[in-house]
Parts: C-alpha cells; sequence; structure tokens
C-alpha cells in the first residue's frame, strides 16, 4: 500500500519532529522543510497530498506560499497559526487555506485535522445525484468540477464540499458549526468562524456580483443557506 505524502513546513525542528513522529506513527509518508523557498521546491519535487503550512517562515512566509500554491493547485492546505495572528489566518483562509490549528497544538489535534480533510477528499458523493444545478451553476461530483456555464470554476477541496453541501440542500438553513461538521468531517469548536471566509472565497468565484448574492444567502444569526432555483 502507497502511503500518502504531507508535506510538514515548520522551522521548529521539535514541533517539525513532533508531526512527523505522529503523523507517521498514523501511516503517512512525511516530508520536512524549515523556509517557503524550500516549500515550494518540495511540493514540486515529492507531489504531496496535503500541506501542513506554518506561517511565520524565513525566505518566504506562509501566506505567500499559499498564495503560490494556489496559482496551480487545489492541494489541501493546514495552516498552522499563534493565537495573536487573527488578521493573517483570516487572510490565509481567503487566499485558499483548507483549515488551521492554532499554537499551542496537541499533534493529535493536526493529525485529526489531516484524517478529516484526507478522509473527505476521498469521499463518493453521498447525494443520489451526479451532477447539481443552480442557473448557470453546475457541481460534476464525479468528475469533481464546477462550472459557470462553460468556465471551468477553480475551486479547492473546502470550497467544492462546501458547495456540495448547499446545493443538495436548497432553501435549508445550516448554522456555521453544521457546515464545519459537513465539511471537515468533525466540528471543531471554536472554529465556525473558517466557515464565513470560505463562503467569501466561494462568493468571489460564483456570484455575478459577491456583494449582492443571489446563490449563498445569509440567514442572519443562523447561518447561511443556498438560494432555490425554479430551473434547479
Amino acid at each position: 500500500m502507497v502511503r500518502e505524502t504531507i508535506l510538514v513546513v515548520e522551522d521548529e525542528p521539535k514541533i517539525s519532529e513532533l508531526l512527523k513522529l505522529y503523523l507517521e506513527r498514523d501511516g503517512y509518508q512525511v516530508v520536512i522543510v524549515a523556509d517557503g523557498g524550500a516549500a515550494l521546491e518540495a511540493f514540486v519535487r515529492h507531489e504531496p497530498r496535503l500541506v501542513v503550512l506554518d506561517l511565520n517562515l524565513p525566505v518566504m512566509d506562509g501566506l505567500e506560499v499559499c498564495r503560490r500554491l494556489r496559482k496551480d493547485s487545489a492541494v489541501p492546505i493546514i495552516m498552522l497559526t499563534a493565537r495573536d495572528e487573527e488578521v493573517d489566518k483570516l487572510i490565509g483562509l481567503e487566499l485558499g487555506a483548507d483549515d488551521y490549528v492554532t499554537k499551542p497544538f496537541s499533534p493529535r489535534e493536526v493529525v485529526a485535522r489531516v484524517r478529516a480533510v484526507l478522509r473527505r477528499i476521498g469521499q463518493a458523493p453521498q447525494t443520489a445525484q451526479e451532477t447539481l444545478r443552480a442557473g448557470d451553476l453546475t457541481l460534476d461530483l464525479a468528475r469533481h468540477q464546477a462550472r459557470q456555464g462553460k468556465l471551468l470554476l477553480e475551486l479547492t477541496p473546502t470550497e467544492f464540499r462546501l458547495l456540495e453541501v448547499l446545493m443538495s440542500h436548497p432553501g435549508r438553513v445550516f448554522s456555521r458549526l453544521q457546515l464545519l461538521d459537513q465539511v471537515q468531517g468533525e466540528a471543531f469548536e471554536g472554529y465556525e468562524r473558517t466557515i464565513d471566509a470560505h463562503v467569501k472565497n466561494l462568493r468571489q468565484k460564483i456570484e455575478p456580483d459577491p456583494q449582492r448574492p443571489t446563490h449563498i444567502q445569509t440567514v442572519y444569526g443562523v447561518g447561511y443557506r443556498f438560494a432555490e432555483h425554479p430551473d434547479a
């Protein structure tokens, strides 16, 4: 059985070695690099299944690494952030990171996040329909593709799964915690606001006017719903 490769980008040796120990114990192959420039090179060389990315890195910071990876790849990215990096955390999510873990953290939590993200990517569609439609928006679950008319949309795995959940239940209101549970596989309390960043990213990609969304609607004080389209 071929082990999936995880790229850990972390400049603190104690943290990176601890993550390597726990990830390898869970059955993954782990590649460690200590700066942003090396991360891009290692990504091309090893083609990892997932990237664990610290924000504070020498040579090139984690946000720039995330930005560059997202230009060419939808690989899942889990960020490692410090408690006082709320702004960078939100920027990272807006750049397309799938999740974050706040330092100090338990390595078991990181492993759980990695496992949940990879399990979600490998899941077969849970709906009986293979294609979901709303106006000119089409979600092909079998091919894992999203299109706006004929335009192929570049969605991250988290964005795709979030759109699948919402489109599968038009008109239903989901709380942030419910969406987090559906999208990440587990609802990690305190991380519900990550959904806001993913919704913002999705709106930028699927809404004609993201400031006046017609697909993903906010239900203030509750969460989000996907609008019911008569031609869906």
